[in-house]
This record gives structure tokens, C-alpha cells and sequence, in this order.
């Protein structure tokens, strides 16, 4: 099975990107503006004619469905909603469910809102560790099953789909999301096959970064080579990255792009037993 899965954050017009989502320099590398974003579509569409899809066409023959999906939950979700529907298209929102109702989130009204128009919710954890996967089960176990119960509070049904927070898939993140409920788990992984892990799908996403072009964009939407290919190196650089140097490689990057002292992510924060 086979899958395009384009991962968005927050829209933020230059110099207000703390006002949606998470705030600082690392998460402002991610947040398009709202005319680029527009661009993407338009690009998107143009290579698509088909459009997106959302994961009840995971099953389907043919193309691989294109999937769009917005990490976080941050208040310009609705925007991009907006800018989805448009063209006829509808998208997954992950949801930081413990940022629910925070300065820069969603309310659990707009989720509400969301859902009841045809747009997928799913989780992104509680408080959004970085290194989820360093997490210990006890810990994953809370982050996954409170933030899908909260949810699912907000929506009125169960909530099966999730992403991952700071791109770190462990099996253990994925075994405690299947505990939890999830059926399907959206990675960082740039990779159009679409796995599993047990009864879990595993779902991997080509990231859409603030520098990305609407070319760019358009050309994976579409299933070209090189572009994956270049996501698919840069991702496994990272990965090493990240597993060598450890919290040294979190202090790296706040040093390239700044942090905010106004949050505390989910791994640093003191967590209640």
C-alpha cells in the first residue's frame, strides 16, 4: 500500500509566527505564510487534479491518495481549513491536546468545528515531548491515552489517527499508541509505503518546511523522485543526528534558531507519576 502524505504546521504572516502554535525560532521554520501556503495549493492542484484525500482512501486502488496534515493545533489551523475547503479538500489536524484552549491554540470549540466539517482529528500527544521516544512506557502510555480521551471528549467519538511529535518513532511509541487506541500512527519519515507495526498503520510524511517552494511541493505531491529522494537523505542524516549527539542535538538547534522561554516541552517538563 502506498500513500503521499505532506506534513504543514502553523500559517503565520512575517514576524507574528509566535501568535499560532508554538512559539520560537525552531518552531517558526516550519510556518508558511498564508500566500505561500495558497501557492502550495494552487501547485498541489495543478499536479493533482485528482486532489487530496484523507485516510479512508488509504485502502483504495489506483494513485497513492495525498494526504495533508497539520501538526500541533495551533490557531491557524482554522485558516488552513478555510483554504482546504476551497478547493474541495479536506485535511488532518493533530492536536497538542494539552494546549487545547491556550493563547495561539485551537479552542475545543474550533475542534469541535473542525470535525463536525469533515476534516480528520487526531492526536499529537499532551505536552508534546521531543524526544518522545526517549520516553518511558509509563510516560508514553499517559502522553497517548489522555490525549485521546481529551479529544475524543471534544469530538464525540473515539480518535483512532495520530502523529508524532518531534519525528521520534520508536517501536515503544508505537506500541503504547496502539494501547492506547490509535489505528493509525503518522511518522516524520519521508517514504510512500505505508507500513505496520502489528495492527497499527504506520504512515510516513514529506515535510513542508517555511523555505520549501510551491514547485517543491507540487513535485512530491505529484510522486517525483528527486525531491523524496533528497528528504528521504536529509531524514536519515537527522536521525543519526539525533541518536549520536542526544540532547546536545537540541542545544544545537536552539543555538541556529532560538527557543522561548513561554514553553516547556512535554520531556523537560515534571511529569506526575
Amino acid at each position: 500500500m502506498k500513500a503521499l502524505a505532506l506534513m504543514y504546521h502553523d500559517l503565520a504572516e512575517p514576524g507574528r509566527e509566535d501568535a499560532t502554535g508554538f512559539p520560537g525560532g525552531d518552531a517558526a521554520s516550519y510556518k508558511l505564510t498564508p500566500a505561500a501556503f495558497e501557492d502550495h495549493l494552487r501547485a498541489i492542484a495543478a499536479a493533482r487534479p485528482s486532489g487530496a484525500s484523507t485516510i479512508r482512501a488509504l485502502h483504495g486502488d489506483g494513485l497513492p491518495p495525498l494526504l495533508l496534515t497539520f501538526d500541533d493545533g495551533g490557531a491557524s489551523a482554522i485558516d488552513a481549513a478555510d483554504r482546504l475547503e476551497r478547493h474541495g479538500w479536506r485535511g488532518h489536524f493533530f492536536v497538542t491536546a494539552g494546549y487545547v484552549n491556550r493563547p495561539g491554540f485551537l479552542t475545543g470549540a474550533a475542534v469541535r468545528d473542525l470535525h463536525r466539517r469533515g476534516h480528520v482529528i487526531g492526536s499529537h500527544t499532551v505536552s508534546h515531548p521531543l524526544r518522545l521516544g526517549l520516553c518511558p512506557e509509563g510516560r508514553l502510555q499517559q502522553e497517548w491515552i489522555a490525549s485521546v480521551n481529551l479529544l475524543a471528549d471534544i469530538v464525540g467519538e473515539p480518535v483512532l489517527v495520530a502523529s508524532v511529535p518531534g519525528g521520534y518513532y520508536t517501536p515503544a511509541v508505537a506500541a503504547t499508541a496502539a494501547q492506547a487506541g490509535i489505528r493509525i500512527l503518522f511518522t516524520s519519515e519521508p517514504t510512500m509505503t505505508v507500513g505496520a507495526f502489528g495492527d497499527l498503520v504506520l504512515v510516513g510524511r514529506y515535510v513542508m518546511r517555511r523555505s520549501t517552494t510551491a514547485a517543491t511541493a507540487a513535485a512530491i505531491a505529484r510522486g517525483d523522485l528527486a525531491p523524496r529522494l533528497m528528504q528521504a537523505a536529509a531524514w536519515t542524516t537527522k536521525k543519526a543526528a539525533k541518536r549520536t549527539a542526544g540532547s546536545l542535538y537540541l542545544k544545537i538547534r536552539e543555538r541556529m534558531f532560538g527557543r522561548s522561554d513561554a514553553i516547556r516541552w512535554g520531556d523537560e517538563a515534571a511529569v506526575s507519576k
